[in-house]
């Protein structure tokens, strides 16, 4: 087995977390160009830690080695959500997940189908109304908002106003301090970000705590029936669920969806008829837009991924962004191409293609593609294996709910038509400058007779 590509540095001195932080997309990708690989090694939160930049290192990671690069203990998620699926390692995960799985799936899943078409539709009717470009990423994290809270708590913006802008408002005090510098100061007319945000957890967990011991409906009491390992688990893990983090990330790929499909009406109509073909614009909107850069482990024994050496002690970090361009699986690997997921091999005629920058290209090189259906698990935007996100699917019943609706009702467009679409990546990745789009009603009795011709 090779060693690491690159160097841990020397410590402090040689940390590099501010470079990262600061853009880890240039980041990984002036390092993978350095070292020729897609794997290597640098010195981040003062740990000598292995860039994951591959999908055979990813799969390795996150699958096939899973029980031997750990959860950080001392990651600042635990110090905000305490003990929950996505902090726990070991056996704790496990009975977690098996406790937790039921109300993601089946039956629970089903049921909230009809609160998710409602506030679909109140939440995006009227996106044409004004006559004026629409924030897109504010819309959608709106949107995000009211899914969460009426799903996770029973809380609907509707039916209780004051309580649901209450939430709102902690839960964005929260977030803000969790993404702020972890010092916990507190002087008389200031405290500091992740003072504020203790305290807005500690306001938020009474009131989760409240509906936990009053609510027996819905989604608060199943989990509140579950046994779970003590008396504090229901409630750390709601409110992770109500964190302002999942509005962001499906704000984060609706954007991306809007602005792919922006200007493209034959896409946007094929998408609307055909639910596989919208299956798979949404897959890649997800391979090319992740809306979580990655995430992070620590070895806990020596180790090898992708063929390298990874010593015990070591952090270990996969990059979305970066695994899923890599080109020994995703050919043009920054074009956007939902037919890459269609499984068709036949030759056809080198279509336009949509660069990730939002560019319409010809290919010069498609030739035989290597498409790739049946390796949709290779894409790790919301984990993989054993530790993946354990809300996928009602992600994907968001997701889809909400671009059907906005497929069916609306064509759009960038508006003005040139924007700069650049992306920030961190912490949840969205335009650095918010989009605006323009939005026109479709003709409802046009559609409709289309649909059922």
């Amino acid at each position: 087995m090779s060693k690491l590509p690159g160097n841990a540095g020397v410590s402090v001195l040689g940390d590099k977390s501010l470079e990262f932080y600061r853009d880890p997309v240039s980041f990984c990708r002036q390092r993978i160009e350095k070292h020729r690989s897609r794997v290597f090694q640098c010195r981040l939160l003062n740990r000598p830690t292995a860039f994951i930049c591959n999908v055979q290192g990813a799969r390795e990671l996150l699958c096939e080695k899973s029980n031997l690069f750990l959860k950080d203990p001392t990651d600042l998620m635990t110090n905000i959500y305490g003990d929950t699926v996505v902090t726990t390692n070991g056996e704790e995960a496990c009975l977690l997940r098996l406790s937790l799985t039921s109300l993601f799936t089946g039956s629970c899943l089903e049921s909230s189908s009809d609160y998710i078409t409602s506030v679909c539709e109140r939440c995006l009717k009227d996106l044409s109304l004004s006559g004026q470009p629409e924030c897109v990423y504010s819309a959608f994290k709106r949107l995000g908002t009211e899914l969460v809270l009426g799903i996770f708590l029973n809380v609907r913006a509707e039916e209780q106003p004051e309580l649901y802008q209450d939430i709102v408002q902690l839960c964005t005090q929260h977030w803000h301090g969790l993404i702020s510098a972890p010092v916990n100061v507190k002087v008389p007319l200031w405290s500091s970000g992740f003072s504020t945000a203790l305290d807005a957890r500690d306001k938020l967990v009474d009131i989760i705590k409240d509906k936990l011991e009053n609510d027996t409906q819905g989604f608060v009491g199943s989990l509140g029936s579950l046994p779970l390992p003590d008396s504090s688990s229901a409630s750390q893990h709601l409110l992770l669920f109500i964190s302002a983090l999942i509005p962001k990330a499906l704000a984060s790929l609706l954007t991306s969806f809007t602005l792919a499909l922006g200007g493209n009406g034959q896409m946007r109509r094929q998408a609307m008829e055909d639910p596989d073909y919208l299956h798979r614009v949404l897959l890649e909107v997800q391979r090319l837009w992740p809306p979580f850069i990655g995430g992070r482990r620590i070895a806990n024994q020596d180790s090898t991924l992708a063929g390298f050496n990874v010593p015990k002690d070591y952090g270990v970090i996969y990059i979305s962004h970066s695994v899923h361009r890599d080109p020994e699986v995703f050919q043009q690997p920054d074009h956007f191409l939902p037919e890459r997921w269609s499984g068709s091999t036949e030759r056809r005629k080198p279509p336009q293609l949509k660069t990730s920058c939002g560019c319409w290209c010809p290919s010069r090189s498609l030739g035989y593609l290597l498409w790739n259906a049946g390796q949709e698990h290779f894409l790790c935007s919301f984990g993989s294996g054993p530790r993946s996100c354990i809300g996928v699917k009602l992600t994907d019943v968001f997701l889809k709910e909400a671009c059907m609706y906005l497929l069916k009702h609306y064509d759009w467009c960038l508006d003005p038509p040139s924007q700069d679409l650049g992306y920030k990546w961190l912490p949840v990745s969205r335009p650095a400058n918010p989009p605006t789009i323009s939005f026109t009603l479709l003709d409802q009795t046009r559609y409709d007779r289309s649909h059922t011709s």
